[in-house]
């Protein structure tokens, strides 16, 4: 049924991690607009995609983040779901959604996992690839 394997790669602007036949990518995005960077205030959108590549159907019932910002201190978010929404994949199926968050830094990074039940019950722990968060304000990128 699932694997107990964890890949990570990059591909283009995209971080990629597959865990038990789960592929999550993410790709940041600076958000100039609603960053004020004289006021220390820097957002990002990160854009995220979740692929089921394994051969039964899951739920995804949590998400934990550590959002790391340049001078490290770290923030940690948990909660049930995805911007509202548990979603059902079954085998070859995916959800897209799109989130942010706000840094008192330049730069940072982020890391996280989502808590997945197969439909047989099995709890499955999914891990986010861990990505920078880099800014045209950031002389020293992270990535």
């Amino acid at each position: 049924m699932y694997k107990d394997e964890t890949q990570e790669s990059f591909e283009g602007s995209a971080y990629v991690r597959t865990t038990h036949g789960i592929t999550v990518a993410v790709e940041p995005e600076f958000m100039e607009d609603q960053s004020d960077p004289e006021a220390g205030h820097f957002v990002w959108a990160y854009h995220v995609r979740i692929e089921n590549n394994g051969t039964a159907p899951v739920r995804l019932m949590t998400r934990h983040w550590r959002i790391t910002d340049a001078l490290g201190t770290v923030r940690e978010v948990e909660g049930d779901g995805v911007v509202g929404e548990q979603p059902h994949l079954g085998p070859g199926e995916s959800f897209g959604y799109s989130s942010g968050t706000p840094l008192p830094t330049a730069s940072g990074f982020m890391v996280g996992s989502y808590g997945m039940v197969a439909e047989n019950g099995v709890e499955i722990e999914v891990h986010i690839p861990p990505f920078s968060l880099d800014s045209p304000y950031q002389p020293l990128q992270v990535h």
